[in-house]
């Protein structure tokens, strides 16, 4: 069946229809990764997207169900060059195709993804349709497009209830991560470029509990949590920052998510009152711009925002690159900082936008990218240690 994609701008792009069988209205955004297209699709920060994969195969491994984000996928859309039928991998359960219409998410696939690409890179985002329709009318089409907006996806993505997460021993076992940075107190303190490894036993957070508020979370951050001893508690978005507090954890977890943080009035309200309280915070993605909010900071949208998993970011502490996986349309504007609540910490290398910040005399640090990435890279892993140290007061 044939498929059209349509832009805002008027551009039409021709292929074949895959996925659900349904039309679609959606911001288009594009993504780098040259793998992890099941993690892209289960990742709730794309609520309120379509996604192009600009990596021109896709499905080849096929869909294997442990390794989703979270329990179903997200985007409005799925556009790739070309969709692999026949995946190769023992892990497999199904096809990309079978998961596409079991879930109700239309696609296009066979366009030129490449072009399509640096559309958005030279225009900016924009809105587009996916539609089967050959009998479109781009007179009545352009004007629904110039329309839609996100909204307050957050409501959508986050868990109805609160549920908690109990704590593993798979890094006691195994030792340190092969290949990813582990956090050294004593050397990041003197900015020591290639901090000595540190032992996870050295790091337990055997005993620490977190709140992860969840703004539309990946299962990896409280993976990444519970893999070092900690037991997390998870906790919707709508949670009154009195109940948080009332629970008496030894940190906060500010989870990733979707939107413009604007649109998140009320969530900024309690992360204030957290913000005001002595207990440890870690902010990742849509955490990090939402406690940039809550202090007085601003935010502003990106022309095409980053997506993908080989963002180089700087700490400005050691001086270090790290590569890291990042999902934004949206960054922290360090232009009207206060340098009394906040500094930047983290940079990107590309383009010099805010990758993260360090919160004067409080135990706060909130950063942009994703030290949980999953598949990777994991290079920024080290972050959960630091902030292990920060809970048990050592740093």
């Amino acid at each position: 069946m044939k498929a059209f994609l349509i832009l805002e701008d008027g551009t039409v792009f021709d292929g074949t229809h895959i996925g659900a069988d349904k039309e679609i209205i959606s911001e288009i955004v594009f993504n780098t990764s040259m793998a992890g297209y099941l993690e892209v699709l289960t990742d709730p920060s794309y609520a309120g997207q379509a996604v192009c994969m600009t990596y021109p195969l896709i499905g080849n491994y096929g869909i294997c169900r442990d390794d989703c984000e979270s329990e179903r996928p997200w985007p409005d859309g799925f556009i790739v060059r070309e969709l692999s039928r026949i995946p190769s991998n023992f892990r497999c359960d199904c096809t990309i195709q079978e998961y596409l219409e079991e879930n109700g998410v239309p696609g296009i696939a066979g366009i030129d993804t490449r072009a399509l690409t640096k559309i958005l890179r030279e225009k900016g985002t924009m809105n587009g349709m996916i539609t089967t329709n050959e009998a479109y009318d781009l007179n009545e089409v352009l004007p629904k497009l110039k329309e839609y907006t996100t909204g307050k996806v957050v409501e959508k993505v986050t868990c109805r209830e609160k549920y908690v997460v109990a704590p593993t021993t798979e890094l006691a076992q195994n030792g340190p991560l092969s290949g990813a940075a582990r956090f050294d107190k004593e050397a990041y303190e003197k900015g020591v470029r290639e901090p000595k490894p540190a032992l996870v036993t050295e790091l337990s957070g055997q005993g620490l509990k977190v709140a992860l508020l969840d703004l539309g979370a990946k299962r990896n951050i409280a993976r990444s949590l519970a893999e070092r001893g900690c037991e997390v508690t998870v906790y919707p978005a709508g949670t009154p920052a009195q109940e948080i507090i009332d629970d008496n954890p030894d940190g906060i977890m500010l989870s990733n998510g979707p939107g413009d943080p604007k649109e998140c009035t009320g969530v900024i309200a309690e992360i204030k009152k957290l913000y005001d309280t002595e207990i440890p915070i870690f902010a990742i993605c849509l955490g990090h711009q939402l406690m940039a909010l809550a202090t007085g900071a601003d935010t502003h949208k990106m022309k095409y925002g980053h997506r993908g998993g080989n963002h180089p970011v700087k700490d400005l502490m050691t001086g270090r690159v790290y590569i890291s996986s990042q999902n934004h349309g949206y960054v922290v504007d360090t232009d009207k900082l206060d340098p009394s609540v906040a500094v930047p910490a983290f940079i990107n290398v590309n383009d010099g936008t805010n990758e993260g910040l360090s919160y004067t005399g409080k135990n706060i640090f909130t950063v942009q990218f994703h030290p949980e990435a999953c598949p990777g890279p994991q290079d920024s892993g080290y972050l959960f240690d630091r902030f292990i140290h920060m809970m048990r007061g050592e740093n």
